[in-house]
């Protein structure tokens, strides 16, 4: 299906060359904005912040096909100030038929949805994390406020919601929200994983256990993990890992660690910019994503193309995949069940390379940006019910 509408994805932190992939939201606009144009559709990206380096704003081609149009903002990255040059071209006239919000209680995001519905223009929230209860725990008062004030309004006037994983829907149920949705769940592209070859699954006496990405213990359950952890090395031989950018409780986590008497067999290391996700992970026996919320996990899905088990939390959108190939065990993120799911996987060590391949071969074949892309583009079709002759 070849598809020529136009099409804008804006996402306030992308880069402004497409560069620095390596953020999990800029991945997925990178991802998703490559297989829609490998669709046929015509693709734009907007972006707006302050870079010492950069100060006038600037359009750039990228080799997967998209245009990116970055704006000067020196304002806050939480601030609802838009650049004033992104406003004016979106007043100016733009020829996009609809736009995709991504991000959540994203104070830009808001400000866009108002700007669009002025000039008429359809648009579609992508939140990238599901509106789980558990997000409104952390700093719950600010949540709340901003849910009622802002999220909740613009949630309302959207077209409809693009989700990671069609059962977040149920969340926005509970919250009073009917919306059509869109699943668009994360994929691979072809410079992110090694060839089947390349793999090793070593006999290591130690098992190794990883979580690679933000260390926000909240979000992701690295308490519990640790907690979980600390119980099975009485009976294994295991060590953990956890790696990533600090979100502020990477401190607080090795006091943990101390405390339950694991400091030994618990590395922290922060985020390793030179060496590719899919070789960190390759370097390890288990991937574990134990979140509280979560919309997808990109990491999780670089571990399946490594050939990796796993072991996931059930809230993540990748959850569903990891039990369709049998490659990992989904568990609650509590403690007793983390527990019992890493046992699992350890007492199937014989079976680790077999697991392994089929979540590799099951990514391979389901999970292209080409095929998401493809699927939600037949969404849209639908939603907007654009004319037949739209599609070639």
């Amino acid at each position: 299906m070849a598809w020529n509408k136009n099409i804008c994805l804006y996402l306030k932190m992308f880069p402004a060359l497409g560069d620095e992939l390596n953020n999990g939201a800029v991945k997925y606009v990178h991802g998703f904005a490559s297989g829609l144009v490998a669709c046929g559709a015509k693709v734009t990206v907007l972006c707006e912040g302050s870079n010492s380096q950069k100060e006038k704003d600037s359009s750039y081609q990228t080799d997967a096909g998209y245009e990116i149009k970055w704006f000067s903002n020196s304002r806050n990255h939480l601030s609802f100030k838009l650049s004033n040059n992104l406003r004016a071209s979106i007043k100016d006239g733009v020829e996009w038929d609809f736009v995709i919000l991504n991000g959540i209680f994203h104070p830009s995001v808001y400000t866009m949805s108002k700007l669009l519905q002025k000039q008429n223009i359809p648009y579609i929230v992508a939140p990238l994390d599901p509106y789980h209860p558990s997000i409104f725990r952390k700093n719950a008062h600010l949540k709340w406020s901003y849910w009622y004030l802002f999220e909740r309004r613009m949630l309302k006037q959207a077209k409809a919601i693009q989700l990671l994983d069609i059962r977040h829907l149920q969340w926005l149920y509970d919250l009073g929200i009917s919306i059509q949705a869109i699943e668009t769940p994360c994929g691979f592209s072809g410079e992110n994983f090694y060839s089947e070859p390349i793999l090793q699954w070593k006999e290591n006496e130690e098992h190794r256990l990883l979580f690679l990405g933000r260390i926000d213990a909240h979000n992701k359950g690295l308490d519990l993990l640790l907690k979980a952890f600390a119980e099975i090395t009485v009976i294994t031989n295991t060590h953990l890992t956890i790696q990533g950018p600090d979100n502020g409780d990477r401190k607080a986590l090795e006091r943990i660690a101390t405390q339950l008497s694991v400091s030994e067999r618990t590395s922290f290391l922060g985020p390793d910019f030179n060496a590719s996700a899919t070789s960190i992970i390759a370097n390890h026996d288990i991937f574990c994503i134990p979140s509280r919320f979560e919309g997808f996990s990109i990491a999780a899905l670089e571990a399946m193309l490594a050939g990796r088990i796993l072991l996931v939390s059930e809230v993540a959108g990748i959850a569903p995949h990891v039990q369709a190939s049998g490659c990992g065990v989904v568990v609650k993120p509590e403690v007793v069940a983390i527990k019992e799911g890493l046992l699992e996987l350890l007492q199937q060590r014989a079976r680790w390379k077999e697991m392994g391949l089929n979540g590799r071969k099951y990514v391979l074949e389901y999970l292209s940006w080409d095929k998401i892309a493809s699927n939600a583009l037949e969404r849209y079709q639908e939603i907007f019910d654009f004319p037949k002759a739209s599609l070639n």
